[in-house]
């Protein structure tokens, strides 16, 4: 099968037909064998009903609905798992993603050997409340991810050669960092281009100002995960050493002050009234707790049923 189509939706009963349509006849008029997945997750309108009555007109269409509501990562994650095509395409469903796009982003996949192009939505039909914030938030996605020449990290319309999505876990909100995950994943070939982005025709968006304060938690995430996720002990161990030290130091100022007033006749000194005692207790505790989580976290990777699961790209 040439493409496999998965799309993420949430009361979307309006624009399904529509999409549902062109997609066919994009597909049709390139000759392309297709399977278009629609992920519904947990609409409360009619979605899953327009869903069935498509599926019945296209043996192609097929469907995953949910008993309620999880989020857009849960249900890309459910598409990629049943996904059968050598290029897989997301999309969104409200008809602001052109499946026109499909065919150019089908050939940069096999012909120009990208492991994942990703769209960029060079001119918005937004208002500057989320355009702004976009802006922000994709410069530090690219700063800490490292991946320089995206400019739109979280845009729906991507393509995939297979088995990106097979060695990929999207959870909770990660959606927004798919490049991110195929490139800690060892697929480095990431591309852009250029897509239009249409005005929404139906219904209004599902998505709060809440996204950008989320999303950046889950890039800290991210970032901690590619870096110390494996060993944990490296940060937490170092962090641990440093705040001993420090502690170590403060004690032997307190111990030198002590040894000093002792010997003078004039100079009297409490360990209690010190800033230096308390930021001793202070830091050797805090070091003991840093480096002691770091010692658990390194037993339950050790224990880890994925710690020795490597992508191996070629074997002879």
């Amino acid at each position: 099968m040439d493409i496999s189509v998965v799309i993420p939706l949430y009361n979307e009963e309006e624009s399904l037909p529509e999409l549902a349509s062109w997609i066919e006849r994009v597909m049709d008029a390139n000759g392309f064998t297709y399977e278009i997945l629609f992920i519904d997750d947990g609409s409360t309108d009619r979605s899953l009903d327009v869903i069935k009555k498509l599926a019945a007109a296209n043996g192609n269409i097929h469907a995953v609905s949910f008993s309620r509501n999880y989020g857009k990562s849960p249900a890309l994650n459910t598409g990629f798992r049943r996904a059968k095509g050598d290029v897989v395409i997301t999309m969104d469903a409200d008809l602001q993603d052109s499946p026109d796009e499909i065919p150019e982003l089908y050939r940069m996949i096999t012909k120009e050997g990208y492991d994942l192009v990703s769209g960029w939505k060079k001119k918005r039909y937004d208002p500057l409340s989320k355009t702004i914030p976009t802006k922000l938030f994709n410069a530090t996605a690219r700063a800490v991810s490292g991946i320089k020449n995206l400019h739109d990290f979280n845009c729906g319309l991507k393509a995939y050669r297979n088995a990106v999505i097979k060695h990929i876990e999207v959870y909770g909100d990660m959606h927004r960092y798919i490049p991110y995950l195929a490139k800690n994943a060892g697929y480095h070939k990431i591309g852009e281009k250029v897509v239009h982005h249409q005005a929404r025709k139906y219904g209004h968006t599902k998505f709060g100002l809440d996204r950008f304060v989320n999303g950046y938690l889950d890039l800290g995430t991210l970032w901690f995960q590619s870096k110390f996720g494996v060993k944990p002990m490296h940060i937490f161990g170092l962090l641990g050493s440093l705040m001993f030290i420090i502690g170590f130091f403060a004690v032997l100022v307190v111990l030198v002050l002590k040894i000093i007033a002792i010997n003078s006749d004039t100079y009297h000194f409490y360990v209690t009234n010190s800033v230096y005692f308390y930021l001793s207790l202070a830091a050797m505790i805090m070091g003991l707790q840093f480096f002691l989580s770091g010692f658990i976290g390194e037993l339950i990777t050790r224990n880890s049923p994925e710690r020795n699961n490597y992508l191996i790209a070629e074997e002879l």
